[in-house]
């Protein structure tokens, strides 16, 4: 039976929204999870702050070190509102300025070269600036002349001139701007009531003093030019501790080289006061108030090798003068100190791991004291935000909000952990899948059985089966519980809080490497609950951690991380307990590295730069062809050869894109990518086999002279060129992606194309190029090899009959907007069709794309034939809708996105997804549904009651029957 061709071409496009269908509503939370995150808070840019003045709420307010600007309530630790700064989430130390007006509904920001305002309650953005060169410190003029506040920010062009700019808080336009003559180093623009303070390192590198640039308020103009200490009293930009701001009295402190000294000048003032320092000093913080109306207070927060201590100093607003007005005791262990006000008062609190502890800045006495209660562990604060709240005479409430040595965020409440955010999990660098593992125990059992003769292992192994019914009860008695959890469809997995594994092959680890040089291991089956968490010290190298590659051993359960530095840590995947460990200086830097077999099994072989191979032992010499990347920009492959018990490289061959060409993506299959079929049947019942060559590398290569980008296939074996095009009118500003999965590959860049009804009219866009590799052009046909059962790459080299390639189809569509870290879903044995996973920056997105929205055998300019429609092609479209309904996060607001890796499940249906950057995200995706498993609509309570029912029904009508059965047979 053949469907007219109009009703079928329906039923194609009505059934594709079904199958790129994201998630459905009550799988929301079920099969997905979130870690919504933010970054490490930093010290100067976290505050509390009220954005409502008429209401005392407040929220709390942070610039991470990711450079993600966020609100988090302070009731529940979740986030408010976020907006991401900074794209660069794996570089970069941080940095930043985050400023709030006492009593404003608005908030601003810098980073970079640019200066924001945002709302404070629902951080949108009010205005933007964008300057030369770079921020390097904005503060908010509290009074003006107007009844508005204004804000400061002091540049450093890219010439080295000092830049100082007034701008208009509420049409975000320049008052003002005051130009430097002198190449002096900016550090920090600071004020009072009076005047505009410029502070500035004038000299040379390691003889450097301080100046300060005096400002009138209204123009802008230089009033006077102070110059503090003498030559070489500041050596480097870090001894300048703080300079305060927003104060009556702003200071400006420094310590010696030495820290054995704190110079504190009143800012305007020509004078400067020494004060002694505590011995074995290792750390000085200034803490001071950020108000006008607060009393002209600030505290010196000194770190030891043992402890920590602090001194409270007042300034006399008449005479500048700084005195010592009383210290806190040195503690044992870290202390984090941070200032809050109300009015004139100040406070001062100290977060050690035993107790929070209030006082005032007026006298050492007490205010309030509360021994700090946590979960797990004691907490070790680094440094921390506080609102203190005067509720009588004598009573005090306080909630801090602090972070850990573990990266952690937070909130303390009167002594009590009201809430923690893991901001450690945010900035992955590198992550893989790890199956969880076996039992020790069983693993070793096993293996003995299998090196034994059969009777022994028999024997042994009845034995163990009846050593294992000690633990039959306990499997009983969860009986029940299992039969009403499917009966209800309610999740049982990961209740026990111990690391199973389940038969649909959904409870899998998550090892994730950060930026700050940590590992983590999470539960995809248990929501990807943190299961361990480990600092990677015994590696000591820079920061941030710059990951080549991760590798999970399933076999052993082990993951091994290589550094750039030549550093190797090798961690178990179920605990994070450290196995082995390489530090820093042992081996040279690594550029790369990659995952080869051997006659030792599968383990990491580290690339150096320049593309060289270290010599390596004979047993782990890389079966394959290893591609590595020469200094020169080219690629080249590798083979190994025996050599005195080791494993030496030797060049096969090398592969140069032409001149002004640079390669910018490659991609390759991944390690686990099965084939269902050979080929693909055609509706008229003939074959088009597939070109599955596992030794192919997509290139791709642009030029920025010409903008134009060339995607080379590579065979890996031989390093011939199997297909090539070209793409003209391509930004080379713009990234460039591919993936490749299968006999196909597909890359996505920004470039201009043409319509097809106005040859002359130019357009651009972001486009996806899909190919499709084939054995031949024409149906039923294998191609050059025919049936041959054995084919090398190798073999065009040496026969001159040409080189055998494969026939490829391209179609070009354009998307919507762009889309990144490309990858494709994995299933276990190929069967299920794949979808294009990739991520939407703009949209902070992930979207499933499904292969057929991508056929490159759609046909062009013309309906598809009725045998074209039993293979599920429809009419070429040029243009792909990213819709909603493709968005595997669906509501989800997923940040900074950097990679996308799938998994195969045991059912064929699914494949895991995990995606990391500043968040982790992960899911389960069923591209051509779950067709192996019940969904949780199905109704089971009716199903089993329909069962029972029946059985009633027969169990009731069986004596009747059998009644009516005699009675007619005594009839008769």
């Amino acid at each position: 039976m053949h469907l007219p061709t109009q009703t079928l071409s329906l039923a194609v496009l009505l059934a594709l929204p079904a199958a790129v269908r994201a998630v459905f509503k009550d799988e929301v939370g079920h099969i997905d999870y979130h870690h919504e995150l933010l970054g490490v808070p930093q010290r100067e840019t976290t505050f509390f702050h009220r954005p409502r003045p008429q209401e005392k709420a407040s929220l709390l307010y942070t610039l991470s070190d990711l450079g993600v600007l966020g609100a988090v309530n302070p009731g529940n630790g979740g986030i408010v509102w976020r907006q991401l700064l900074s794209q660069n989430i794996t570089g970069g130390d941080g940095g930043g300025h985050l400023r709030a007006g006492e009593d404003e509904t608005w908030l601003t920001s810098a980073l970079g070269s640019a200066v924001h305002a945002w709302d404070a309650i629902s951080g949108r953005n009010v205005w933007t600036l964008d300057f030369d060169g770079r921020v390097k410190d904005l503060e908010v003029m509290e009074m003006t002349e107007g009844d508005r506040k204004d804000v400061l920010a002091l540049h450093e062009e890219e010439d080295g001139t000092t830049v100082a700019r007034r701008i208009h808080g509420v049409e975000g336009r320049v008052v003002w701007e005051f130009r430097g003559v002198t190449k002096d180093v900016p550090l920090q623009v600071s004020t009072n009531v009076e005047k505009v303070f410029v502070v500035t390192l004038h000299g040379s590198l390691l003889s450097y003093n301080l100046k300060v640039i005096v400002l009138d308020t209204l123009t802008g103009k230089k009033l006077d030019e102070i110059i503090l200490g003498t030559k070489g009293e500041v050596q480097k930009p870090e001894d300048v501790q703080f300079v305060g701001a927003n104060s009556a009295a702003p200071v400006v402190a420094w310590t010696d080289n030495t820290l054995t000294k704190l110079k504190v000048n009143v800012l305007g003032s020509k004078t400067r006061q020494e004060f002694p320092l505590v011995a074995d000093a290792v750390g000085v913080e200034v803490h001071a108030p950020h108000t006008i109306r607060s009393a002209p207070h600030f505290l010196v927060h000194t770190r030891t090798k043992k402890g920590s201590k602090a001194d409270v100093y007042h300034v006399d607003l008449k005479s500048s003068a700084i005195t010592k007005a009383y210290d806190l005791p040195l503690l044992e262990g870290g202390s984090a100190f941070s200032t809050s006000s109300s009015a004139a008062n100040v406070y001062f609190t100290r977060v050690t791991a035993d107790e929070v502890i209030v006082t005032s800045s007026i006298s050492h006495g007490i205010l309030g004291r509360w021994s700090l209660k946590t979960r797990a562990g004691k907490v070790n604060a680094i440094h921390g935000v506080s609102e203190v709240i005067k509720k009588s005479e004598d009573n005090y409430a306080v909630r801090s909000a602090i972070v850990t040595d573990d990266d952690d965020w937070t909130q303390i409440v009167n002594g009590d952990v009201s809430w923690t955010r893991p901001e450690g999990l945010s900035g992955v660098v590198a992550a893989t899948w790890a199956e969880i593992p076996e039992s020790e125990d069983l693993a070793k059992t096993l293996e003995a059985e299998a090196h034994t003769d059969p009777w022994s292992a028999f024997v042994h192994r009845v034995r163990r089966h009846v050593d294992e019914l000690q633990y039959l009860p306990a499997w009983l008695q969860t009986i029940p519980t299992r039969l009403v959890a499917s009966i209800i469809g309610s999740e049982t997995l990961g209740s026990s809080g111990t690391l199973t594994r389940d038969s649909f092959g959904f409870n899998k680890l998550i090892v994730l490497a950060t930026k700050r040089g940590k590992l983590y291991g999470l539960d995809a089956g248990n929501q990807g609950k943190i299961v361990w968490s480990k600092s990677a010290n015994e590696t000591p190298g820079n920061r941030p951690w710059n990951v080549k590659a991760i590798h999970a051993d399933d076999v052993n359960g082990f993951v091994t991380v290589r550094g750039a530095d030549g550093e190797l840590i090798i961690v178990k995947s179920d605990t994070g307990k450290t196995v082995e460990v390489i530090p820093v200086g042992l081996f040279p830097p690594v550029e790369s590295a990659v995952v080869v077999d051997s006659d030792a099994g599968p383990w990491l072989l580290p690339i150096n730069e320049g593309g060289k191979v270290p010599e390596i032992q004979s047993s782990f010499a890389p079966k394959q062809t290893v591609v590595t990347r020469t200094s020169d920009g080219g690629i080249r492959g590798v083979k190994f050869v025996p050599k005195d018990g080791h494993a030496v490289e030797v060049p096969t061959w090398f592969f140069n894109p032409p001149a002004g060409q640079k390669i910018v993506a490659t991609a390759s299959r991944s390690k686990h990518d099965p084939i269902a079929s050979i080929g693909r049947v055609l509706g008229d019942r003939t074959v088009k086999y597939k070109y599955l060559n596992p030794n192919t590398l997509v290139v791709a290569a642009i030029d920025e002279q010409a903008n134009s980008l060339t995607v080379y296939l590579l065979d890996t074996v031989s390093g011939q060129v199997l297909t090539s095009s070209t793409y003209e009118g391509v930004d080379p500003t713009k990234d460039v992606t591919c993936a490749m999965a299968e006999n196909w590959f597909v890359c996505s860049f920004f470039g201009q194309y043409n319509l097809r009804e106005a040859q002359s009219q130019y357009l651009k866009g972001y486009q996806a190029v899909v190919t499709d590799l084939y054995e031949s052009d024409n149906a039923n046909d294998r191609g050059p090899l025919g049936d041959s059962a054995n084919f090398s790459s190798l073999d065009p080299v040496d026969f001159p009959t040409g080189p055998y390639l494969p026939s490829a189809v391209s179609k070009a569509y354009i998307l919507s907007g762009p889309i990144t870290s490309l990858a494709v879903t994995q299933t276990r044995q190929g069967i299920t069709s794949r979808q294009l996973l990739a991520y939407m920056p703009d949209s902070h997105a992930i979207v499933g794309i499904p292969r057929l929205a991508l056929e490159p055998r759609r046909p062009v300019g013309r309906d598809p034939t009725p045998a074209e429609l039993e293979e599920g092609l429809s009419k070429y479209v040029p243009a792909i809708e990213l819709n909603p309904q493709m968005q595997i996060t669906h509501q989800r607001d997923v940040f900074g996105v950097k990679e996308i890796i799938a998994a195969p499940a045991i059912l064929e249906s699914t494949s895991l997804v995990f995606a990391y950057g500043i968040d982790v995200f992960g899911t389960r995706v069923a591209p051509s549904l779950a067709f192996d498993v019940l969904g949780k609509g199905f109704n089971k309570i009716a199903l089993i009651g329909t069962v029972v029912a029946l059985v009633v029904g027969v169990g009731v009508l069986r004596p009747m029957v059998r009644k009516k059965q005699i009675d007619a047979r005594w009839k008769a």
